[in-house]
């Protein structure tokens, strides 16, 4: 059999580039892209079997790419490969069209039987991810006030968000954005007054309740 043709989307070329060294002799990586628009270029180009697609991009996110890579070539599958197991995000490219969810711990040898898998037609979510697909199917998760509530806030809104609630620090959250201390404090202000809370404590268990962290 042949070896699968992928394409590797993330906004970070050094994982990029240890995704590439990782499976790159299992698999034929036939493209590469950093944010939206060159992620559906590359897609669009080379027309592969499995997409590996990070969830936050540069230009609209993840689904974002799918949105307009389906309009043209509706069979393409894609497999999200992300940092993040928030509710938010495993639901939220689900119902855009992924195949797939895995986070990035995941080994080369899991990694490349999961794309074969997503090529073959199934679905694949690492363990503890797949809990929340069948909470939202089950209505365990409202994912409708839960959209409705983050649809107020910017992508980079909801990453501060995230990363706050987490416990980082205003400097860690400037340093893992790219961002200054400054933005990171003008964002959590837009965040606490669109959500009508008032301080981080609130914030967190708001986050928390909802399953984002």
């Amino acid at each position: 059999m042949s070896q699968r043709r992928v394409v590797v989307v993330d906004d970070h070329d050094m994982f990029r580039a240890g995704v590439r060294s990782e499976i790159g002799t299992a698999v034929d990586i036939v493209g590469e892209g950093s944010d939206v628009d060159t992620a559906v270029k590359a897609i669009v180009g080379t027309e592969p079997d499995v997409v590996l697609l990070d969830v936050h991009l540069p230009g609209g996110g993840g689904t974002e790419v799918m949105k307009q890579v389906h309009q043209r070539h509706p069979d393409v599958k894609f497999l999200a490969l992300s940092v993040s197991d928030a509710a938010e995000d495993v639901i939220g490219v689900i119902r855009a069209g992924a195949r797939g969810y895995v986070t990035k711990n995941i080994s080369g040898a899991e990694l490349v039987d999961a794309i074969g898998r997503v090529a073959d037609g199934d679905a694949v979510f690492s363990p503890r991810l797949a809990g929340f697909v069948l909470d939202a199917f089950s209505g365990a998760i409202d994912i409708a006030s839960v959209d409705e509530d983050l649809d107020r806030l910017s992508q980079r809104e909801r990453e501060v968000l995230r990363l706050i609630a987490r416990g980082y620090a205003y400097k860690e959250v400037a340093r893992e954005l790219f961002i200054s201390v400054k933005t990171v404090e003008t964002h959590v202000s837009s965040v606490l007054r669109k959500l009508q809370l008032s301080n981080r404590h609130e914030l967190t268990r708001w986050a928390t309740d909802r399953r984002l962290v």
